[in-house]
């Protein structure tokens, strides 16, 4: 695919133990996969996706420097023990529980606390709005949909209306990460 973006790779439904089978195969084992509602999607992240991904983790970086509350993860793969059709890879993510020692194969048995998503040329808002709402109900606390297009970012949270941020604005972490703040423009001013 040109210029990076998602890629439906299956559209049969599958459960996670076929799709950690396909995963490991050999000519998957350097490709990037999630399983959404059974579905097999291949992220392909192009170079705005990686630019927008390392301000957060720059700026995340520099948070839990002065914040050791949490820590930043980039690409892992969160999975619910009881979830059979789902394995989400938010571009960037938080996790709160310092007390759990890290996963060092397969994925998190539990969602992160805070979802980064960036939109991909070929995702549809549907479909990013689709994945807030899963995490959402998965037990993420915060969820930041990033749109390079538009400049602007959608936020969710538990039981609070939607916020739609565009570059006149700052982002917050609210209650999840208190103190941390960013500049809107800031997330699309090397793009």
């Amino acid at each position: 695919m040109v210029g990076g973006g998602t890629m439906v790779i299956r559209q049969k439904q599958m459960t996670y133990e076929e799709f950690d089978k396909f995963t490991t195969l050999p000519e998957n084992r350097e490709r990037n996969f999630e399983l959404i509602n059974g579905e097999i999607i291949e992220k392909m992240p192009a170079q705005v996706h990686g630019r927008i991904a390392r301000t957060f983790v720059a700026k995340l970086s520099a948070y839990f420097d002065l914040n050791p509350i949490g820590t930043l993860e980039i690409e892992v793969r969160y999975r619910l023990p009881d979830d059979m059709l789902n394995a989400v890879q938010p571009d960037v993510s938080v996790f709160m529980d310092l007390t759990t020692p890290a996963v060092e194969q397969g994925y998190v048995p539990r969602m992160p606390d805070v979802a980064v998503e960036i939109k991909s040329p070929s995702d549809t808002f549907s479909l990013m709005r689709d994945k807030a709402a899963a995490y959402l109900e998965k037990g993420t606390k915060l969820v930041w949909l990033i749109y390079s297009e538009q400049r602007m970012v959608e936020v969710y949270a538990p039981g609070v209306d939607l916020k739609i941020l565009t570059e006149r604005d700052t982002l917050d972490g609210g209650e999840v990460l208190p103190g941390f703040v960013l500049a809107i423009s800031d997330i699309f001013k090397t793009l």
